[in-house]
Formats: C-alpha cells, sequence, structure tokens
C-alpha cells in the first residue's frame, strides 16, 4: 500500500541508514552507497561526504541522489525520493555533530565527531529537494 505524503516524511525523518544512488556512468548501474541523512517534513535531505570523493563527484556532474530507506519490522515498509541538489556547501561542526547525535548515543557521538575532524578530511554537505517519491508499506506480511 502507498503511504500518503505526510506518513512518507516522517518516516523519512526517522533515523533510518539510507542507500545513496546517483548515476555513475552511461555503461554502468547507479552507484548506490549506504549513508547516514538529515531530513526534516517539508524540507531538505542532506548528507555529509568528503569533497572530491567519487560520491560527492557523481552528484555534481548528476545533479541529483536517490535516497532510499527501509525496514523490516513491524512491517515492511520502504521510502524513496528524489530530487535535484539545491546546494553544497563546505562542512561545519554543528553539520558533523547534527548528523552524529541522529545516529548515536550522546557519549559516541562526541567520539564520532573528533574522530571525523581528525581523519575524514575536508568534507561537504549536499542538499536535495525531494521531488520524485515511491513508498509501501507491505503490512504484516
Amino acid at each position: 500500500m502507498k503511504l500518503e505524503a505526510e506518513e512518507r516524511e516522517r518516516f523519512l525523518a526517522e533515523p533510518h541508514v539510507a542507500a545513496l544512488s546517483v548515476v555513475d556512468r552511461p555503461d554502468r548501474a547507479p552507484l548506490t552507497v549506504p549513508i547516514w541523512y538529515q531530513y526534516k517534513p517539508g524540507g531538505e535531505a542532506w548528507v555529509l561526504t568528503q569533497a572530491g570523493s567519487k560520491k560527492a563527484r557523481r552528484i555534481e556532474a548528476a545533479g541529483r541522489f536517490t535516497l532510499m530507506v527501509d525496514r523490516l519490522a513491524p512491517t515492511v515498509r520502504y521510502v524513496t525520493a528524489e530530487g535535484p541538489v539545491t546546494r553544497t556547501q563546505p562542512m561545519t561542526e554543528e553539520k558533523i555533530w547534527e548528523i552524529a547525535q541522529r545516529y548515536l548515543p550522546e557519549d559516541s557521538a562526541a567520539a564520532y565527531v573528533k574522530m571525523s575532524l581528525a581523519e575524514h578530511g575536508e568534507q561537504v554537505v549536499i542538499h536535495m529537494r525531494p521531488e520524485h517519491w515511491l513508498s509501501s508499506d507491505l503490512g504484516g506480511f
């Protein structure tokens, strides 16, 4: 059963690990990788990635990407959101804290932020405006 707009946006706003997909090249299937993301209903989604990474280069070239999140319990449910990149900006420590606190307990978030700042190098925040949605809840199968 297709989810209503409000329900799919609430589901995307939950802290799932997303599969990010972006066009790789004409002779290849899309590049698809797991990624942490941030989303608030009615707003834009954003991801952090290393500046100059394959993922960042492909997103820049394509100008759009897809996020897909799913779960298996209590029902099988998924949501995909695809849309254009609205802006790319340098990462800030505030953004690293926001994403770390979304996915990790407080004590682990602090350690993650410290490690990320020390080891991940230059990162960028890539914002996407969801334009096309697919969703389903398969019930209690």
